[in-house]
């Protein structure tokens, strides 16, 4: 089977999500793009594909991955804790380059609403959130284009939704959010700047 199939980024077909869809619900790993790098994804709930995930990667055990969702409302639904400084960067930022690092019930889990209607169209059918790491191996670029990603990593994948060129080609910025106390992990599209202006009551 052709693993790369092109996907318009406004206007997704429905026949290529479905395929994405049944490939996640076997286990496989579907590589989608977002505004910033292309990602790859697994069932959160399924233990062989994430591990799949973590293989794929190169990846240490404990480093989680982030969870990508639709909406706020999948985020309560996980069990994400949102205080006010996390509400306040997420009505601010998302859709768009920004994971929150929230305590739920599981621990500490990086979210991401992505400003990417085919992957947001893809998550909706989903109905639920979808463990999403960047599409390269561990320590190497990520990818901006489809193709790089399967070539990084065609051994382990399932499918890969093809939109063009990541438009943004910088990850998303990495915040946690404990309380009103704001820490950014991770540098990246939104600056830390931005960051705490908004997240400021």
């Amino acid at each position: 089977m052709q693993k790369l199939r092109p996907v318009d980024p406004r206007q997704p077909d429905a026949a290529i999500l479905d395929e994405a869809l049944t490939a996640l619900r076997g286990g496989g790993l579907v590589i989608v793009p977002t505004e910033t790098v292309y990602g790859l994804a697994a069932d959160d709930r399924n233990p062989a594909a994430l591990a799949q995930l973590f293989e794929a990667k190169g990846r240490p055990q404990d480093k989680p991955i982030a969870l990508l969702a639709a909406g706020v409302d999948e985020l309560e639904r996980h069990g994400a804790k949102l205080p006010p400084a996390a509400r306040r960067l997420a009505a601010k930022f998302w859709p768009g380059p920004l994971t929150l690092v929230l305590d739920s019930p599981a621990g500490w889990l990086g979210f991401r609403i992505p400003d990417h209607p085919a992957t947001l169209a893809l998550l909706r059918a989903w109905g639920g959130v979808l463990a999403v790491t960047s599409a390269n191996r561990s320590g190497e670029p990520p990818a901006t284009t489809a193709a790089a990603a399967l070539a990084a990593l065609a051994p382990f994948v399932a499918l890969a939704l093809d939109a063009g060129p990541a438009a943004g080609g910088v990850p998303s910025t990495v915040v946690k959010v404990d309380g009103e106390r704001v820490e950014v992990l991770r540098a990246g599209a939104i600056s830390e700047e931005e960051i705490r202006r908004w997240s400021s009551p």
